[in-house]
């Protein structure tokens, strides 16, 4: 079938809950994706950053199939012989001392939300049914009840009240603020290093530091959602590493199975996830021997083969490039490592007519907020790929 023959047959029977560009992939390979006509395209998305690692990538997939023909589920009813050693090699890689297992972003938010509260209750001691949780304007964090019930966004909550009572919204990048904002009755603090899905938004250089010192001094959990700008995304295995800190916790997805399965976790000290008891919390899929062993092999990628400093240092070489760009659009590049947000002026027309035309000269990305293009390449692409990409980029951004 044609590409406006699977576009049809997609609005005629799919619900209506995504706005993508008009390209239909059949197959992925690195940095390249190709269409049902067969016309080839740098993806400059990565899924959003879930395939950190290129698309399946081969290692990866082999063990994906190694796995797959030996056992891909028992639940959490038995053990299975990948789990211990995912857990193993998570925490000694990231410092943390415990780690939980689950399959989607918004579940491992969502499993954050829970152990804060329940450590608000049982180690801080807060009066039952009053904990508080502070979250930052601009967040994104899934699409659950509980995750749209502290978004600012209002398209994310139109329809699906009542919401989640017990988050507090505070200014991204204020430390002042969320000072403020604490109470006797504050469990928590979850910030995303970089603001991903709000315009690839880098907070001021010490911001997090103090954020970390804050909540250290007032006995508040300071958590970082680093789903999508983790796991090398942004120049470090973490973005927090920038700051010189170390969190109470950190929520992890996406890139953490390479795209090949859905994986995510929360890694944290002892006293966080240890409030869990059997029974607390759980998912069928969470931990099963399939994901475990794609998320083992996705994480020695990223090491083994250095796609982490690739990202950091392409990562500038792309911002150069683009800051060349004499574009009467553009009001602000900014980014980290491989995450790059290119802000355009409101006379601009918005970014999806960018986004459109960098499609038809084979170039893949999404706006987000509107007027903002996000360029985040799987950290596998090379210098040469940039050029290439940014040869079509330097046409679009001087179109009228």
């Amino acid at each position: 079938m044609q590409t406006q023959d699977l576009i049809k047959l997609e609005e005629q029977y799919g619900a209506n809950n995504y706005h993508p560009l008009d390209v239909v992939i059949s197959k992925a390979e690195g940095v390249w994706v190709y269409d049902v006509e067969g016309k080839k395209y740098l993806d400059c998305l990565a899924a959003y950053s879930a395939v950190n690692q290129g698309h399946c990538h081969p290692r990866i997939i082999n063990v994906l199939k190694d796995q797959a023909g030996k056992a891909t589920l028992t639940s959490r009813a038995f053990r299975n012989d990948q789990l211990p050693l995912l857990y193993k090699e998570m925490c000694e890689l990231t410092g943390f001392d415990t780690m939980l297992p689950m399959n989607s972003g918004a579940e491992a938010v969502e499993t954050a939300l829970k152990a804060a509260r329940k450590w608000g209750y049982k180690v801080k001691g807060v009066e039952e049914n009053c904990a508080e949780i502070i979250v930052c304007e601009n967040n994104f964090g899934g699409r659950t009840i509980s995750i749209i019930s502290f978004s600012t966004e209002a398209q994310y909550k139109d329809g699906y009240g009542p919401f989640t009572p017990g988050f507090k919204i505070i200014p991204y990048g204020d430390s002042g603020s969320l000072e403020k904002a604490i109470t006797k009755n504050t469990v928590a603090f979850i910030v995303e290093p970089i603001q991903g899905e709000g315009g690839v938004i880098v907070p001021p250089d010490g911001y997090l530091k103090e954020c970390s010192e804050i909540c250290k001094r007032e006995n508040v959990l300071f958590i970082t959602d680093e789903i999508q700008c983790g796991l090398g995304r942004s120049g470090k295995l973490f973005a927090f590493e920038y700051e010189g800190i170390k969190p109470d916790a950190v929520i992890v997805g996406k890139a953490l199975s390479g795209g090949c399965y859905p994986v995510s976790a929360v890694l944290s000290k002892k006293e966080v996830l240890g409030v869990f008891n059997p029974g607390d919390h759980g998912s069928t899929f969470g931990g099963n021997p399939l994901g475990a062993a794609i998320a083992r092999e996705s994480i020695k990628v990223l090491v083994e083969e250095n796609l982490i400093e690739n990202s950091y240092k392409l990562g500038e070489y792309f911002r150069d490039k683009l800051r060349s760009v004499n574009s009467k659009h553009v009001k602000e590049i900014r980014g980290k490592g491989l995450f790059i947000g290119v802000e355009l002026k409101k006379e601009a027309g918005g970014a999806r007519r960018f986004c459109e035309a960098l499609m038809n000269k084979g170039v893949l990305c999404k706006e987000t907020h509107d007027n903002v293009i996000r360029f985040a390449p799987p950290l596998v692409i090379s210098k040469e790929e940039i050029n290439w990409a940014m040869e079509r980029v330097s046409e679009v951004l001087l179109m009228e």
